[in-house]
């Protein structure tokens, strides 16, 4: 109760009353087969539903058949980089940035080249042009993002979809991965911007573990559109890879739940809330803080430039918190605010006598 720990991100929202229905339905199913192997791409079911949620939530033509059911998004983006790189190609990743994607991409025997956003964490589109080679094979996307809350604009994704593009070729493919599971943690728009309408080659990686506040439950999924280049080939590989990296197939009973619940959200007004609290606080301490606009985490820059060093100041008030460095922009840092209230509201003193100490 002394320590007041901001540098999780593991969501803790009540889970919405239509999970709860779904998971008592799916265990009064005494049906033994539906505990047993399924193909590895998931149920009929589960895929149908998401599907249909797909075609909702991303206004695109997605089927059953595009779908394949995940070990969450860690699992979803793990099988799609094994799938589409050979050994030595390349992956943008646009910083700040979410730091198991270089373990991600460097398992998959790919290299991880590394570009900065601007200013207003939005992408900086002549460094991603600058960044582009002949190895370049994907580019991950996450808008929301974690850790900085931004939310990629409408113009910034169509402008991405054009300049990739320009670029891409069937001998030489580069493709958007999409890491969307903060696509609906959003609070302050309606929808969020998307570049799968602007650029075909897309491959969309998701799961329930946040929007949901289901992290412990790994249950996500990938979504190949029609407008992927040779689509089968793509699916055949991420079939297979499903099993050989050793997932199998996604939890049995987390897909017959989702299966009834595909559309489900959790209650925003309690991410919103403690947002508005925290930042609103962090701004009137003195804090540079872009508010986010989605996600679960406000990146303020630190108030002195060396992001570690500030992070040991807060420890001295006992606040946890993760240096900027780790997600690849120092001088910032992380806090996140899928916490207890209480956690936000008696930490606040502790972060405002941190930067008064060092101003």
């Amino acid at each position: 109760d002394n320590v007041f720990d901001f540098s999780l991100g593991n969501p803790n929202a009540t889970p919405p009353d239509a999970f709860f229905r779904a998971l008592r339905a799916a265990a009064e199913e005494h049906q033994p087969a539906l505990h047993r192997y399924m193909p590895n791409v998931g149920f009929d079911e589960a895929r149908a539903a998401v599907a249909r949620f797909l075609r909702t939530e991303y206004d695109a033509p997605f089927e059953a058949a595009d779908v394949i059911m995940t070990s969450g998004a860690a699992g979803g983006m793990n099988v799609t980089l094994r799938a589409i790189c050979n050994p030595g190609d390349e992956v943008l990743i646009l910083a700040p940035f979410f730091p198991e994607y270089r373990f991600y991409v460097e398992q998959a025997g790919g290299r991880v080249v590394l570009v900065q956003t601007d200013s207003d964490f939005q992408p900086d589109f002549a460094k991603i042009e600058a960044a582009i080679t002949e190895r370049t094979r994907a580019i991950i996307i996450n808008s929301p993002n974690n850790p900085t809350g931004a939310i990629y604009s409408e113009a910034n994704c169509r402008e991405l979809g054009a300049l990739l593009a320009r670029h891409d070729r069937p001998e030489r493919p580069i493709y958007i991965l999409l890491d969307d599971p903060y696509r609906r943690i959003i609070y302050d728009v309606d929808t969020c911007p998307t570049p799968l309408r602007h650029y075909p080659r897309t491959i969309l990686i998701s799961s329930y573990s946040k929007d949901v506040s289901i992290a412990g439950e790994r249950i996500g999924y990938i979504a190949v559109p029609h407008s992927v280049p040779q689509r089968e080939k793509v699916l055949a590989a991420m079939t297979m890879l499903n099993r050989t990296l050793g997932f199998v197939n996604a939890s049995a009973f987390m897909q017959r739940v989702i299966a009834r619940c595909a559309d489900a959200r959790c209650d925003l007004d309690f991410y919103r809330q403690n947002r508005d609290l925290l930042c609103n606080a962090l701004v009137s301490y003195g804090y540079d803080l872009k508010v986010p606009g989605g996600a679960l985490y406000a990146f303020p820059k630190t108030p002195i430039a060396d992001d570690a060093e500030f992070i040991a100041v807060l420890v001295k008030h006992r606040v946890l918190a993760v240096p900027g460095r780790g997600f690849g922009r120092p001088g910032y840092m992380r806090i996140s605010f899928c916490v207890d209230r209480k956690t936000i509201e008696r930490g606040l003193p502790a972060l405002k006598a941190a930067i008064d100490e060092v101003r």
